[in-house]
């Protein structure tokens, strides 16, 4: 699914950078897939354990989220959006990922979440929630399909 807008565009940029740059020097298996956002979580916990400052892994953690984004893009039907102002004062970020069913999500604030916070800020468990929801379809009848 190629991304047509303009935030599109520059994420998945972003992201192919990002995972060529940190898997060239760690072999760390950053293929885009949803187990690997498993890999972002421990990424994130050991910057985490090491007592880094957010602002000295600002730019790891950016990278992060823009990687965790583009898994949602290619494996949940996102698409890269822009966020208004009103959504940027909520999320703290400039962009994040609309779903088909029209919701809006932030992964790249979850990435910092999952380091000020810890375990209970999980990427993986945010796809896993909204995957989870997205795959539900509401029937004529509405009712929603298992």
């Amino acid at each position: 699914m190629e991304e047509r807008t303009p935030a599109g565009v520059w994420m998945r940029r972003h992201a192919a950078q990002f995972v060529r740059q940190i898997t060239a020097r760690n072999r760390l298996p950053l293929d885009y897939s949803v187990n690997s956002l498993r890999v972002v979580d421990f990424i994130v916990d050991g910057l985490r354990k090491g007592k880094s400052e957010r602002a000295d892994v600002q730019h790891v953690l950016f990278g992060l989220g823009v990687y965790a984004g583009e898994v949602l893009v290619r494996r949940a039907g996102a698409q890269w959006v822009e966020f208004d102002a009103d959504q940027r004062e909520l999320f703290g970020q400039p962009v994040g990922v609309r779903m088909s069913d029209g919701r809006v999500w932030n992964p790249l604030g979850k990435v910092v979440k999952r380091f000020e916070v810890g375990e209970r800020e999980s990427v993986r468990m945010l796809y896993l929630q909204l995957h989870g929801r997205a795959a539900r379809a509401v029937l004529p009848c509405g009712h929603r399909s298992a």
